[in-house]
């Protein structure tokens, strides 16, 4: 451990990548963890400026209908729905700004969003008014040609709920549909708000309870809106519903995966799916698929495709047993609209064992292979393969990779099945795989240029370690977790791992643009950290992308020279949109870095941890003139520690313990990338608190909830001794480096 402190910005990059998921556990909201954290802000605590007002040019949002979506190419500038149009494929006619005059292009405008986590959603663009979402749900309306606030709804989540989101507190987006604006909050409530004011119209709660969460955006069409849910590393069973836009009645649900065997079946499409989970209870640990973010509707067929995620746990070998392709994990689902039932499925990751999701952004286009025009469904899932579908049938017409695979050698086009190659097989030895649970591509949004032919992708290569559990593999038993995670994996194994590395390899990050038909990069962007932002096309020639470093970045759509670069100071994982108000073009997009981030960021590339991770709107146009205001640098220092008195053995037991419970949002190795707390930090006082914050719950009210149900006052000192030894580690290095 010692030799692996010495190199920490090496073993932390890694160490955050090679986490399996790179996801978050339990979390303080924000702030130092020298004063604790922040609570969320409320309307009351935010400036006079935030609060509600007049909102003069939201009428437009009435007219937003099937029709109008449909025809979204005949009014540019605006950003109607998720993806723009319903093919989801995130390119704008406009075309004010071009590569050749991008040079001029500067802030338009910049509002705070009075948030410190992730900000992942795609603004809504209605007629000169934003509708956008932040952390837990909370949806504004601002004016797109100033950035001025106009109204801001606060699901008032309650921050214990925190500590079931795997993967930060984060939101996608809402959806526009004849004057409401709809948005899924945290804790799992779909709401109807009217689009003047932000006032409820109607709230339905669409899950059991907890550790259910929401964080992908709604969808909505036919006076249906659809949401999926997400949850499947703590164990639950996902479903896909349907409500109706103007009452909240359910309209239909799906279930991706069966129940208790012992219990009637919810609907036909699942008597196919029983026999293919073999031998195991995984309805006891909830079996996963959540379908936790992508969704594309093609209004010429009716039909809604959606793609479904991993099992629960995540290792099949105690998931299923007996073996089985375990319908349908990982798998697009085409749906009838109006009633749910299935037309046909495909599944990119049968067993899944990695967490390769199929949740990836899913895209519609019809382009010409092999010298016939074929309407296609698109995808670049977590588990390295591009996939081309024919999207009436689920043909399988190709599928290439398009980052590092190791775990398969290639996919079986006669078959539509991965070939695998056995390096991702961890049942009796601990597997370096790629990618890793992070992904090749996670959930951040791609592009497609019709004039290029090119899908834009945020792509990256991250390593994964995998082990299994050590009690399935001495006992063939598995003790489920109540409300905390339930993947099947070994932490001790990992932690052993990663300690055992001289030097951990190194991650990379990139923007590739593919060709769909030709299976392969035509040019890439390379960047020094993973999980950079979505992406935007523009009929300018124009691909736009944030980055994790803090960048706003520009490139040729055709040959990707990078033609322009704002530094934001703030990561971005967002995708930017690009609209007009009063013939103007604007680029708009959302910084606040964080989702997956959190463990799986770099501290040396990271924004958040140079300059904490305020939360910003930001929009750009061509003599825009603004200047961003600059952000003052955060203290870096780790203050003194006492001697470390504890023994060897209880510093083990707490870098387990920290492994388990603490990493998933502190980071690896003790060291925040930035978005929560460093515990290295903590001053006299928190550490004093210690127990009080990570049994007592103290802090529940800001998302530290208490962690008493799984951690004993012995197992609480030993995590703090093992943050501890870390911090005087590294407290050792920076006065060697000063």
């Amino acid at each position: 451990m010692a030799d692996l402190a010495k190199n920490w910005p090496v073993a932390v990059n890694a160490a955050a990548g090679l986490v399996l998921a790179g996801f978050i556990g339990w979390q303080f909201i924000g702030g130092s963890s020298e004063e604790g954290a922040p609570a969320r802000p409320t309307v009351a605590e935010a400036p006079a400026e935030a609060g509600p007002q007049e909102a003069p040019r939201v009428e437009g949002a009435i007219g937003v209908d099937l029709e109008r979506i449909i025809n979204a190419d005949s009014e540019p500038g605006n950003w109607l729905a998720h993806g723009r149009t319903f093919d989801e494929q995130r390119f704008s006619p406009l075309d004010q700004i071009t590569a050749d005059n991008i040079g001029e292009l500067s802030l338009a405008w910049s509002t705070d969003t009075y948030t410190t986590r992730g900000l992942e959603a795609t603004p809504i663009v209605v007629d000169g008014v934003m509708y956008l979402s932040l952390n837990w749900g909370i949806a504004i309306a601002v004016d797109a040609k100033t950035g001025e606030e106009l109204w801001r709804f606060d699901p008032e989540v309650p921050g214990e709920w925190g500590r079931y989101g795997c993967c930060d507190v984060v939101n996608r987006g809402v959806a526009v549909w004849k004057g409401r604006v709809y948005t899924a909050s945290f804790d799992g409530r779909l709401f109807a708000l009217d689009a003047k004011d932000g006032s409820v119209v109607w709230e339905v709660n669409t899950i059991p309870g907890p550790p259910y969460t929401i964080t992908g955006a709604p969808r909505v069409f036919n006076d249906k809106v659809v949401i999926g849910n997400g949850g499947g590393e703590y164990g639950v069973r996902g479903y896909i519903t349907a409500y109706d836009t103007e009452t909240g009645e359910e309209a239909w649900r799906f279930y991706t995966v069966p129940g208790d065997p012992s219990l009637p079946l919810e609907h036909p499409e699942l008597e196919a799916a029983v026999p293919t989970w073999k031998g195991g209870e995984w309805w006891k640990v909830g079996g996963g698929g959540t379908a936790w973010d992508s969704m594309v509707f093609e209004p010429e067929t009716n039909t809604l495709y959606v793609g479904t995620g991993n099992g629960s746990p995540w290792t099949r070998a105690i998931r299923s047993p007996g073996g089985g392709d375990n319908l349908y994990l990982s798998s697009i689902l085409a749906l009838n609209a109006d009633s749910g039932r299935m037309k046909w499925y495909y599944q990119t990751t049968p067993g899944d064992n990695w967490d390769y999701t199929a949740t990836q952004p899913l895209m519609l286009a019809d382009i010409e292979i092999d010298g016939k025009l074929r309407n296609v469904i698109m995808q670049a899932p977590k588990n390295g393969f591009f996939y081309v579908l024919d999207r009436n049938t689920g043909e399988l017409l190709s599928a290439n990779p398009f980052s590092t695979v190791t775990w398969a050698s290639h996919v079986d086009l006669e078959t539509g099945r991965p070939v695998e190659t056995g390096e991702g097989e961890f049942n009796d030895r601990t597997a370096f795989v790629l990618p890793s649970a992070n992904g090749a591509h996670n959930w951040h949004p791609m592009a497609f240029h019709p004039g290029t032919g090119l899908v834009y992708i945020p792509t990256q290569d991250i390593a994964g370690i995998y082990s299994l559990s050590e009690q399935w593999k001495r006992d063939g038993e598995y003790e489920v977790k109540e409300n905390w995670w339930n993947t099947g994996i070994d932490w001790t194994a990992y932690v052993d791992a990663i300690n055992a590395l001289p030097e951990i390899p190194m991650e990379k990050g990139y923007l590739k643009a593919w060709d769909p038909v030709k299976g392969e990069a035509r040019w890439q962007a390379e960047y020094p950290a993973p999980l950079n932002g979505g992406v935007l096309a523009t009929a300018g020639n124009l691909v736009f992308q944030g980055t994790a470093d803090g960048y706003f970045h520009a490139y040729k759509a055709d040959t990707g020279e990078r033609v322009w670069s704002q530094y934001i100071q703030t990561g971005i994982v967002a995708a930017p949109v690009t609209y007009t108000v009063d013939g103007e073009q604007y680029v708009a997009v959302l910084a606040g870095w964080g989702g997956v981030n959190i463990v799986s960021g770099d501290a040396r590339t990271s924004a958040a941890a140079r300059y904490g991770n305020e939360g910003r709107l930001i929009a750009f146009k061509i003599g825009g003139g603004g200047e961003l205001p600059q952000l003052a640098l955060r203290d870096q220092s780790i203050p003194e520690w006492p001697a470390l008195t504890a023994s060897e053995e209880e510093v083990r037991h707490g870098e387990i313990g920290y492994a388990t419970y603490c990493m998933l949002c502190h980071g690896a190795l003790a060291i925040s990338p930035g978005v929560t707390p460093d515990l290295r930090r903590m001053n006299e006082n928190v550490r004093a608190m210690f127990d009080e914050i990570v049994r007592g719950g103290i802090l529940s009210d800001n998302g530290m909830a208490s962690f008493a149900d799984h951690l004993s006052e012995e197992d609480v000192q030993a995590i703090k001794s093992y943050i501890q030894k870390r911090a005087l580690e590294d407290r050792a290095r920076q006065e060697v480096t000063n």
